[in-house]
C-alpha cells in the first residue's frame, strides 16, 4: 500500500510539474549547447536551427534507459517525416556529451539521425521549467553504467520559426509523445503550405 501510494504521489508529482512547464504562445528561450549527432559532437543554436524551421525540442531523463531509448528510437524512425515537415528534432537531457555521443551513434536509438544536446547543469531544463530531478544513488542505465546526473521531467515543446512554443507535449508514453510531436509539426507544415 505504502508503495502504490508513494507511485502516486510521484506520478501526481509529476502531472503538477508538467503543468509548471512554458505553454503554448510563450517565448521560446533560446540556447546554445553542446550537442551530439551520429557520435560527432558539435555546437547546436536554437534560434539559428530556428532559420530552418520549427524545431521539436525534447526534454527526456536519460540516455540509454527505457522510456528515452523508446523515445530516441522513435523519433529515429520518423526521421524523415520530420524533415519533409521541415522540422529538426533535438533532443535535450543532463547527460555528459560523451555519453551523448554514444547514444547519438547507437544503431537501436538515435541511429544517427537524432541530434541531443548536453544541458550538464540543467540550465537549459530550468529555462524552459522542466522538473529536474537529482540522480538516485546506484542507479545505473541499460547498459549497466552508473547514473551520475539529474534527470529532466520528459516534455517536448514544438517551437516555430518566430521563437514561440506552439505546442507543450508532456505526459504521456515516449512513442505518443513523439506521435503527437509529429501531428503538431505536420499541422504547422499545412498550414505554412495553405498559405503560399
Amino acid at each position: 500500500m505504502k508503495r502504490l501510494l508513494l507511485a502516486c504521489l510521484i506520478s501526481n508529482a509529476f502531472a503538477l510539474s508538467a503543468n509548471a512547464a512554458l505553454k503554448e504562445g510563450d517565448a521560446a528561450p533560446d540556447f546554445k549547447a553542446q550537442a551530439s549527432l551520429a557520435g560527432k559532437a558539435f555546437d547546436f543554436s536554437l534560434q539559428d536551427t530556428l532559420k530552418k524551421g520549427p524545431v521539436v525540442v525534447y526534454f527526456y531523463p536519460s540516455a540509454y534507459t527505457g522510456g528515452c531509448n523508446i523515445q530516441a528510437h522513435t523519433f529515429a524512425v520518423n526521421y524523415d517525416k520530420f524533415a519533409a515537415a521541415g522540422a529538426t528534432v533535438i533532443g535535450v537531457s543532463l547527460d555528459s556529451i560523451s555519453r551523448l555521443n554514444d547514444f547519438s551513434a547507437d544503431p537501436e536509438y538515435c541511429a544517427g539521425k537524432v541530434a541531443v544536446a548536453s544541458d550538464a547543469d540543467g540550465k537549459i531544463a530550468k529555462a524552459y521549467d522542466i522538473a529536474v530531478k537529482e540522480a538516485a544513488p546506484g542507479r545505473k542505465d541499460t547498459r549497466g553504467v552508473d547514473i551520475d546526473h539529474g534527470f529532466a521531467e520528459r516534455t517536448t515543446f514544438i517551437v516555430t520559426p518566430d521563437g514561440k512554443v506552439a505546442a507543450t507535449i508532456g505526459g504521456i508514453k515516449p512513442a505518443e509523445n513523439v506521435e503527437k510531436s509529429l501531428e503538431v509539426v505536420q499541422k504547422i507544415a499545412a498550414a505554412q503550405h495553405e498559405g503560399h
